[in-house]
């Protein structure tokens, strides 16, 4: 089996470990809580990726296309666009919805939105530094299944709480796990010819933009609405450590 064909493999099982977070809709307990630490814990996990992650690679793609100032100017245009999709669509969801709870639904078609943006850069690393060095490959790969877990959680956890529907929760949660190999496909295909340090990098603020609106508009404001708001900061914070460390794997 040659180097291509492993690198697609490894992207389709990054992507397919989004669903390990599914097991959370499965488990019996308290609803309630299980609901409001998973929120808290996604939104620690996606300010950690924008901050940590996604916006020192998005200013060192257009620092080396771009001047000093013009590169700052360019992310934050590029942030605030990001800001404002989540915000749109959350207006154009306020039409008739007949789920048991629209708004958890919203949140967790804008994690799922939110993350199949972020997972296609993502298998475009895996799949090109696996074919250049399986090793590397290997590893990135590896971090990458470790949060991609996480991730999981935000998209099921609020759309099954929601719906009360585990197979839509399901196919939700996998259809975000497959934009990795598609990420993969993508640079398989046409990387090379077309896409710039310009266009990762701005892609790259756009996502920061999505998620901390995500993060900060929408996961955190709605799990501080059930009680003990201190536990529900912890697992805010835990879920930054946790993905601060997985990114760490990845370096």
């Amino acid at each position: 089996m040659n180097n291509i064909a492993i690198s697609f493999i490894l992207t389709i099982i990054a992507g397919l470990s989004t669903l390990i977070g599914t097991v959370f809709i499965f488990i019996k307990c308290d609803q309630n809580k299980l609901t409001k630490y998973a929120l808290a814990f996604a939104a620690g996990v996606m300010i950690c990726v924008s901050v940590i992650d996604l916006l020192p690679e998005s200013i060192s793609l257009l620092m080396s296309e771009k001047a000093k100032n013009s590169t700052y100017l360019n992310i934050l245009f590029y942030i605030i666009i990001g800001f404002l999709i989540p915000t749109t669509i959350d207006i154009c969801l306020k039409e008739k919805n007949t789920t048991y709870n629209p708004k958890l639904y919203k949140i967790g078609l804008l994690s799922m939105l939110a993350i199949i943006i972020h997972n296609i850069p993502e298998g475009i690393a895996t799949f090109l530094s696996s074919s250049a060095n399986l090793s590397l490959g290997l590893s990135i790969a590896v971090a990458i299944i470790i949060h991609n877990i996480p991730e999981g959680i935000s998209i099921s956890v609020p759309i099954y709480h929601a719906t009360k529907d585990k197979k839509k929760a399901f196919l939700m949660t996998f259809i975000s796990g497959m934009s990795e190999p598609l990420g993969a496909l993508f640079a398989y295909l046409i990387i090379g010819p077309v896409t710039n340090n310009t266009i990762m990098g701005n892609i790259l603020a756009v996502v920061v933009g999505i998620m901390v609106n995500i993060s900060v508009v929408q996961l955190l404001p709605e799990s501080l609405k059930y009680q003990n708001k201190k536990k529900t900061i912890i697992f805010f914070l835990i879920g930054i450590i946790f993905m601060y460390l997985s990114l760490a794997l990845m370096r």
